[in-house]
């Protein structure tokens, strides 16, 4: 199983202090948190695409690239690759360059969008955002799984046609990037997912569990629907969030400004209604521990758990000691718990060598 942590990027002021991070700033410490979190043995870093304050990631291709130069180990993911106002030519050809700079350690997860002002500013209709996700992710495969020197035709709704178009450069080794649906309320894209044979994200951080249970439940029926293998080996993330310190107390009296105001969900629910209805854990390592292997219970077995640690205007320095520990005390007990709980014939979260070898296993 991966553990890991993703940042949605925002710029917010540290509400107890009033001091608001400039851009090149929080730009700097998103690679600084990548890096340590690769260095306290966390497996993934994602990052989301934005394009609206107050978000500075409309670029995460170019970050991500960059971390990848930085490091050696880390799988280097997207927390959201917009398919819906994005080229699906350019998301092939971007994130192939990305697999080929990184040896491999990219994968994707593809999310529509939910702020409406981005779809006009990029030529698109919101009305329209379903049918431009499953439009433009059947061109991106069309793109990625077309043979060595074949040539792509297409022709769809929603960009101008392709006539003899080969993307480049092609996926490493012959196997494009896995890609993750990402969605918190949308069958439509469980079962894109599932047609595709492709994993789902569940972005676990607002809704309660039941309804997570739910979408898991939908996505790993269909999977097995459309002849990828029994439920269980259908590919499962989800998101998270915490707030962890020694004391449960010392945790919640520090983070209750931060979460007050937040700008997704500040002035809402109290933080301990929040943390009753929803994932959000705020507490010591054991208490994390619990609620985390606790997902099981409603989900089932998983492949990748992704914590946002960084939001809400968290300094540097307390971002980097939440990954302290989690990379101390908490990811190497579940970890152990997780691996120990998991049957033999659930797999694990894929990679890039281990879907070359599935194929070359295939082919043999």
């Amino acid at each position: 199983m991966q553990f890991g942590v993703f940042s949605v990027s925002d710029l917010t002021p540290d509400p107890t202090t009033g001091v608001a991070p400039t851009e090149a700033q929080r730009i700097a410490d998103v690679v600084t948190i990548a890096r340590h979190a690769e260095e306290v043995g966390l497996d993934v870093f994602a990052l989301g695409e934005h394009h609206n304050p107050p978000f500075f990631s409309s670029s995460p291709t170019t970050t991500l690239g960059y971390i990848a130069a930085l490091t050696t180990r880390l799988q280097l993911s997207t927390a959201t690759t917009l398919i819906t106002t994005n080229d699906p030519v350019k998301i092939a050809e971007d994130y192939a360059m990305l697999q080929h700079l990184s040896g491999g350690r990219i994968d994707l997860t593809l999310g529509r969008g939910n702020t409406a002002p981005v779809y006009p500013w990029f030529g698109q209709d919101i009305r329209q955002g379903m049918n431009l996700a499953i439009e433009n992710y059947a061109l991106l495969r069309r793109l990625w799984d077309s043979p060595d020197g074949t040539a792509v035709d297409w022709e769809g709704r929603f960009r101008t046609p392709l006539q003899g178009f080969t993307s480049t450069p092609r996926p490493l080794d012959g196997v494009a990037p896995f890609v993750w649906h990402g969605s918190i309320r949308s069958p439509e894209i469980a079962e894109q997912a599932a047609y595709y044979g492709d994993g789902f994200f569940h972005n676990h951080i607002f809704w309660p569990a039941e309804h997570t249970r739910r979408m898991v439940e939908f996505y790993r029926g269909r999977w097995a629907h459309h002849g990828h293998g029994p439920a269980e080996k259908a590919i499962v993330g989800l998101g998270g969030q915490v707030f962890v310190r020694p004391n449960s107390q010392d945790a919640i009296a520090e983070f209750r400004p931060y979460f007050d105001h937040a700008p997704v969900y500040g002035g809402g629910p109290s933080l301990e209604d929040f943390s009753a209805q929803t994932p959000l854990t705020v507490g010591s390592p054991q208490q994390v521990i619990d609620r985390t292997l606790g997902f099981r219970g409603y989900v089932g077995d998983y492949q990748r758990q992704l914590f946002l640690i960084d939001h809400a205007g968290l300094p540097l320095k307390t971002v980097l000691e939440q990954l302290d520990i989690l990379g101390e005390q908490v990811v190497p007990v579940l970890r152990r718990e997780f691996d120990a709980l998991r049957p033999a014939g659930v797999p694990d979260a894929p990679t890039h060598a281990s879907r070359v070898a599935a194929r070359e296993t295939v082919a043999a």
